[in-house]
């Protein structure tokens, strides 16, 4: 039996940033994912790539965990919003954030899942163990903590346990923690893509009847390219060899960025929504993608983790300092409180926004693209936007605000 004060169930991005942030704030942490390190961190494991926004680069930066990772991340100075159909013409009406506008010097950065990952395993705490590959099995509960039994025979007494093992937790299953959701009719294609002339730190997304397009500026003369495409569409798309493949990137990028090619493998990943009915129970919370499934068309999904976060460890660092039981209820509704009206907003957001933009309807085509012309010209909506799109907006952890837990 071994002893730890929480037990974090997945050690993916956020898993392992809650873990290092309630570490170094002094309780001891053990890390449990079903795959080992060397596995997650191969280029081919996983193609995606994450919009950090700037508060999240404050936490980052806070944790010791920047360093590692800045030299793989592309700073993101402009943003360019459009509308249209692909391989023509984009509508006259466009939104247009600038970093220099809201004095910032990036509106965030893109950086590959790979390197974040590279990037957290480098700044493991003394008092934080990873435990990996191994799955937690089951979680037993008693008055004064709760057990986790790993899949390896290890079993581990900690106050408090944490899912955070992905959209289809089998934890928060058994916790008896419903959720709504709802799959979409779009699967997202991933790839990066090398291009002729420089990006400029320049991030676009085009919105097509299909679904949003985005060409996300990476280090050197590349781009990742998130593609939503309807499901009955994708798998021939995903089928293409690589020359019509190719081809059909360069319709949908459009000639500013020169000529284009993919380089590396192609990924798709089906897309969905979902948000948990609660956020915990006694000894027992959720986090990041356990929690919350949001599309990916504003790319807030991993800023929505770190939030989560940095919520939680604040919340249990504040309990231990003041002598009070991490894992007991009313210190786990603080941070439920906390996380999950602004968990519910961005989710429900978002999902407007892929409904309102995702159709070729010409009514509704008119009335965003008037929107987005609107925005565009009232200045102090620009700034809100550009504010939260950075997570600079609401009651923010210290870590969010760049200070220590």
């Amino acid at each position: 039996m071994q002893k730890a004060d929480i037990i974090v169930c997945g050690g993916g991005m956020v898993g392992l940033t809650l873990g290092l942030a309630a570490a170094q704030g002094g309780l001891a942490v053990t890390v449990v994912d079903a795959l080992a390190p060397e596995k997650v961190l191969a280029a081919g494991f996983d193609g995606r790539v994450s919009a950090l926004a700037y508060a999240s680069v404050r936490m980052l930066t806070a944790l010791g965990v920047w360093p590692h990772l800045q030299p793989h991340a592309q700073p993101i100075h402009e943003i360019l919003v459009t509308d249209g159909k692909a391989g023509e013409p984009a509508s006259p009406f466009s939104l247009h954030f600038d970093a220099a506008e809201i004095g910032a010097a990036t509106l965030g950065h893109i950086a590959e899942n790979r390197h974040i990952r590279a990037a957290l395993f480098a700044v493991m705490a003394p008092n934080l163990t990873l435990i990996a590959p191994a799955g937690v099995t089951r979680l037993e509960k008693d008055a004064g903590g709760v057990i986790a039994h790993l899949s390896n025979g290890t079993r581990i007494k900690a106050a408090l346990a944490v899912a955070a093992d992905g959209r289809d937790s089998k934890l928060r299953a058994s916790e008896g923690i419903g959720v709504v959701g709802w799959s979409y009719p779009q699967t997202g294609i991933v790839a990066t893509v090398a291009h002729e002339r420089p990006h400029n730190g320049v991030a676009y997304e085009h919105f097509l009847p299909s679904g949003p397009f985005a060409i996300l500026p990476l280090t050197g003369n590349r781009s990742s390219l998130v593609w939503t495409e309807r499901n009955d569409k994708a798998p021939a798309m995903m089928a293409l060899d690589e020359n019509d493949f190719n081809a059909e990137v360069a319709r949908r990028f459009g000639p500013h960025l020169g000529a284009t090619k993919v380089v590396g493998g192609r990924w798709s990943y089906p897309l969905s929504f979902h948000l948990a009915r609660d956020f915990v129970r006694p000894r027992f919370a959720l986090a990041g993608d356990c929690a919350h499934g949001i599309h990916p068309i504003a790319g807030q999904g991993l800023n929505l983790g770190l939030k989560d976060a940095a919520a939680l460890a604040e919340t249990l660092l504040d309990a231990a300092r003041l002598g009070r039981d991490i894992g007991a209820l009313d210190t786990l509704k603080r941070y439920e409180r906390w996380r999950r009206f602004d968990s519910m907003a961005l989710a429900v957001s978002t999902d407007a926004l892929n409904r309102l933009f995702s159709n070729d309807i010409a009514p509704l085509r008119h009335l965003r693209d008037l929107g987005l012309g609107l925005v565009d010209a009232i200045g102090p909506a620009r700034r809100f936007f550009m504010r939260h799109a950075g997570g600079d907006i609401g009651k923010l952890p210290k870590l969010l605000r760049g200070d220590a837990a």
